[in-house]
């Protein structure tokens, strides 16, 4: 089974953003700790913040990435934050890859 997880936000879920932040580091470090893990995750708009230096999950995804997880950042969304030569961890892709990578999963995952 193919999996790719996409994720839009630097924070999980609507409210609080101090809170939101402490659930994203929590969903990706049990990601990474956990003995099944997607095959791709997709980082776009405000998520694209997650791969680039400083941020404070990079220890889950260079994890993640060296388990196997392909990272792919939204290259639009890049450019469009002035993250040009800034990510720390991933790989940039374009719209065509992600629709491909999209229509491929058996499973997408949205949290």
């Amino acid at each position: 089974m193919y999996t790719t997880v996409i994720l839009n936000s630097q924070y999980l879920g609507r409210g609080n953003d101090d809170l939101g932040k402490t659930l994203m580091g929590s969903f990706l470090r049990k990601l990474w700790a956990s003995d099944k893990k997607p095959d791709k995750i997709i980082f776009y708009n405000e998520a694209i913040h997650l791969l680039a230096e400083k941020s404070a999950v990079l220890d889950a995804l260079e994890g993640l990435s060296k388990a196997g997880v392909d990272l792919i950042g939204c290259i639009t969304c890049v450019k469009f934050f002035q993250l040009d030569n800034k990510l720390a961890v991933g790989r940039m892709g374009d719209m065509v890859e992600i629709i491909s990578v999209l229509m491929k999963s058996d499973r997408i995952i949205t949290p």
